[in-house]
């Protein structure tokens, strides 16, 4: 029985050594003909820390041949960070390659910012070309008014590499591209003609890339050339046929209040009159009684009466008579004394 627990106890420890090194060997044995020595204790470890030992290892192996002084321990730090550690150490190695001074501290923060730390290394040795504006999202040219009124279009491509230093917290490609067609816009409006910017179209640039459009950004820009520049519409002459229209309109709008103000007067005048005849009426109407008043009172006689009524029996006549000579067709007095 004693033979069995003492067996039991030299057995089981041998048997997870055997495992550990079955499981390890290969990996231990590659790291150590590589020159990045590390032990079963730490390959151990990095399995209980639920680090990847194989990727640890390998990123370890990459940094050794290329000559970075990176530990084990930095390389897992960043893997628990959530960061992309076989990225981070291809960066290192193409900006050792290409001298560009970037260390790894730098990297890992780039990293951890949600930037593609080699694709950032690419772009500063490889100089990238960037359409403004992007055609991807919407107009592919951008639009701009001279001052005679006639519209351009202009396309440019603008050569950006990143800039290391300023690629945490820097602005992104989307801020270079907006900056680049405000830029052209302010470019193209403050020219005297569209002529001359066809004629020049390099002033566009000449005047855009020494605004320092890069200031605060992930990128230096190189150049910025202009692609195309198309003429475009006449905007000067129809924002004046709109004002033109719209001059009309009000013109005509102030007519038709003149108007209104003449049918109403004369409708106020027409009401006028009605109201002087009714009073005429009503003073005519006090006539026979004033008549009869002056009868009681023996102002008027009879023949007073009968006097005033051959005045205005031969009044009724002659207005009747020259009624006739004014109706068209009839002779005259005068023609019918000839005949």
């Amino acid at each position: 029985m004693a033979y069995a627990v003492l067996g039991l106890l030299i057995g089981v420890p041998l048997l997870i050594a055997f495992v550990v090194i079955m499981t390890f060997f290969k990996l231990w044995l590659r790291a150590r003909l590589s020159g990045a020595k590390v032990s079963f204790a730490n390959l151990v470890g990095m399995s209980l820390r639920k680090v990847s030992p194989s990727t640890i290892i390998e990123c370890r192996i990459m940094s050794v041949k290329a000559g970075l002084p990176i530990s084990n321990n930095e390389l897992e730090t960043h893997y628990l960070a959530g960061g992309n550690v076989v990225r981070v150490v291809q960066a290192l190695i193409a900006a050792n390659k290409a001298n560009i001074p970037l260390t790894f501290q730098k990297a890992t923060a780039i990293d951890l910012a949600g930037r593609d730390v080699l694709l950032a290394v690419q772009t500063s040795v490889s100089p990238k070309v960037i359409d403004c504006p992007d055609p991807a999202k919407g107009p592919g040219t951008v639009a701009a008014v001279a001052m005679d009124g006639i519209q351009l279009k202009a396309k440019a491509r603008v050569t950006v590499r990143t800039n290391i230093n300023t690629l945490v917290g820097g602005a992104t490609e989307e801020t270079i591209i907006a900056r680049v067609g405000e830029g052209i816009v302010t470019t193209i409006g403050s020219a005297e003609t569209h002529k001359r910017v066809l004629e020049n179209p390099d002033t566009i640039s000449k005047v855009v890339l020494g605004r320092g459009l890069d200031a605060g950004t992930a990128f230096e820009i190189l150049s910025i050339d202009i692609a195309d520049v198309d003429v475009g519409e006449n905007i000067g002459a129809q924002l004046q046929i709109k004002q033109a229209e719209a001059d009309k309109q009000i013109a005509q709008a102030r007519a038709e209040e003149r108007r209104a103000m003449a049918r109403a007067r004369k409708a106020e005048m027409e009401a006028q009159v009605v109201e002087m005849q009714a009073r005429v009426v009503e003073a005519e109407s006090e006539v026979p009684r004033a008549m009869a008043e002056a009868f009681r009172k023996g102002v008027l006689g009879v023949m007073d009466y009968y006097r005033m009524r051959n005045v205005m029996a031969d009044t009724d006549m002659r207005a009747s008579i020259a009624k006739m000579d004014e109706e068209p067709g009839q002779p005259t007095r005068g023609d019918a004394h000839n005949e």
